[in-house]
């Protein structure tokens, strides 16, 4: 098959025998927006860069990578003009606030609160930018070519379809993804084929996983100190990453000057 853009990383990640190659994606695109707006390139000083960091601002995650990657100078000239445009937004919604009316059985209820079902215009404003990330766009964007290239590869290349089946699963996040689109991308017969095989990845290895860790912490019985760790040294952030996607052992990410 001929490699693209969008197969060559797919590739790369497989080979790596990672416990959720979505997961390596995912690090990779993360990494490569935070080089491209703070970086040695300076893209933050662009005018079209700023207006989508202005607009978009950025998620409490991509928050604290920017402010550990160390470029405060860069990091700072972002959040000037991004906080000029959010207090210029938020007076405007201030404004126009309007109260609902209180009722006595209301005030009476037990707090119930939705955090992803705003009742107010401003909650739904202020949820809106809670949930804007210009670091989880860039990778968003790109996610969906990799799912759509995963199944075209899946059905297209049996080389690529053994990596699959000999890989180490996915993270629940991943997985559950792969479940879903699968269901648009696969035809009945490919239905009977795909799933057997993802399912039976993601069982053995989750128990692959429950065992390592089981055996970690078995370890630390003085009994068992002569014994063999196994693979199990590093099952924590192995199970940590499989369970809620990323590298929880990763080192912070920085600029190199």
């Amino acid at each position: 098959m001929k490699e693209t853009i969008y197969t060559i990383p797919l590739n790369d990640a497989f080979h790596a025998e990672d416990e959720c190659p979505f997961c390596r994606l995912e690090r990779d695109a993360e990494q490569h927006a935070l080089e491209f707006i703070l970086g040695k390139q300076s893209s933050y000083m662009e005018d079209d860069i700023r207006m989508e960091t202005d607009r978009i601002g950025f998620c409490r995650h991509h928050y604290k990578m920017m402010y550990d990657f160390g470029n405060r100078l860069g990091c700072g000239l972002m959040l000037s003009t991004h906080l000029k445009k959010l207090n210029e937004e938020m007076t405007r919604q201030i404004k126009s606030f309007t109260s609902g009316k209180s009722t006595l059985m209301g005030r009476l209820k037990k707090t119930d609160l939705n955090p992803d079902a705003p009742e107010t215009p401003l909650g739904q404003w202020l949820y809106e930018k809670e949930h804007s990330c210009y670091v989880c766009d860039h990778f968003n964007a790109t996610y969906q070519r990799y799912l759509d290239t995963f199944f075209y590869m899946y059905k297209n290349s049996k080389e690529f379809k053994e990596l699959f089946k000999s890989s180490k699963g996915f993270c629940m996040h991943h997985f559950r993804d792969l479940v879903e689109v699968g269901e648009k991308k696969l035809s009945d017969k490919e239905k009977q084929e795909f799933y057997p095989v993802l399912f039976s990845l993601m069982e053995e290895n989750m128990e692959r996983l429950e065992e390592e860790v089981t055996w970690f912490c078995d370890k630390q019985d003085y009994l068992n100190r002569d014994k063999d760790w196994g693979n199990s040294k590093d099952s924590i952030q192995r199970a940590i990453q499989k369970l809620g996607g990323g590298y929880p052992a990763d080192p912070v990410f920085k600029i190199d000057y």
